[in-house]
């Protein structure tokens, strides 16, 4: 059996989150070249992608991830007249995103085995429940993906956010020979110091531990999931089972496939405190 990575491609780096269903072509199309890169080499890609301007906006006005609210007042100038309505249409919309994404795969000469997770998948959090089995082991030039989505919840809630943040520790720890995960951001090396508006060069933190404290972009205003604090502390956990974690710059595609191989690479080393 082949050695497999795990890779997270931020929402935030996949499109514009400013603006709503907005795709960065750009960016897939050099993040799929890296896939490609790896297959080369040997290795088996297991993706997970964000939602970004796909889910977040619309969820967050919705309060998607409060579950079923009694009585909630839809948004003003909406079209959509019901959470339920609007739980639809994310999942639309998130399969939108991945169609582009599988675009972008196709044109390095690779297949896509596409697992949505609110076709198999309940409850939130890195209890979820779902057969993981679906992602057993495929042959060369073919990767599983998933990614971010509304799913249901048992009880009164119904419905919350399943975050691909959270998908990716049960892949990393439950699949077999999975050697790495690596989160690929947008905008930043890694973890930082300071504020990312005035950080330099000096201020990214090559090895992190949870008692490190850093400064991250969490768009509150829109973000419906825990950001890149959620990333960190996910990280933490999957390395604490002996699984190598690196967040790097997306944006920065040989530093992304470096990652992937198990290269030295400018990022944040993410390890847990014994």
């Amino acid at each position: 059996m082949r050695d497999r990575v795990v890779i997270k491609w931020g929402g935030g780096l996949i499109t514009d989150k400013s603006s709503l269903c907005t795709p960065n072509m750009t960016v897939l199309n050099q993040l799929a070249a890296t896939v490609e890169k790896c297959h080369d080499a040997g290795l088996e890609v297991i993706l997970v992608h964000g939602a970004g301007s796909y889910g977040h906006l619309r969820a967050k006005n919705w309060s998607l991830n409060d579950g079923f609210v009694h009585n909630f007042e839809p948004p003003k100038e909406s079209t959509l007249t019901s959470q339920n309505e609007a739980v639809e249409q994310v999942r639309l919309e998130m399969l939108e995103l991945n169609k582009h994404v599988c675009t972008a795969l196709e044109r390095f000469g690779i297949q896509s085995r596409v697992h949505p997770p609110h076709q198999w998948a309940e409850n939130t959090g890195t209890d979820f429940t779902g057969n993981l089995d679906i992602f057993k082991p495929q042959k060369e030039n073919t990767v599983h993906i998933t990614f971010g989505d509304v799913v249901n919840v048992e009880g009164p809630k119904q419905f919350g956010i399943l975050s691909g943040d959270d998908l990716v520790v049960r892949l990393s720890l439950e699949l077999e020979n999975v050697k790495r995960l690596v989160f690929a951001i947008g905008g930043v090396d890694g973890l930082l110091r300071i504020p990312p508006e005035h950080a330099t060069e000096e201020d990214l933190i090559e090895v992190w531990t949870p008692d490190i404290k850093f400064e991250g972009i969490h768009q509150t205003d829109i973000d419906v999931t825990g950001g890149i604090g959620l990333k960190a502390a996910r990280g933490s956990h999957v390395a604490a089972h002996g699984i190598d974690v690196v967040m790097v710059n997306g944006g920065k595609p040989e530093r992304v496939l470096a990652a992937m191989l198990g290269n030295p690479v400018r990022g944040t080393i993410i390890t847990h405190k014994q």
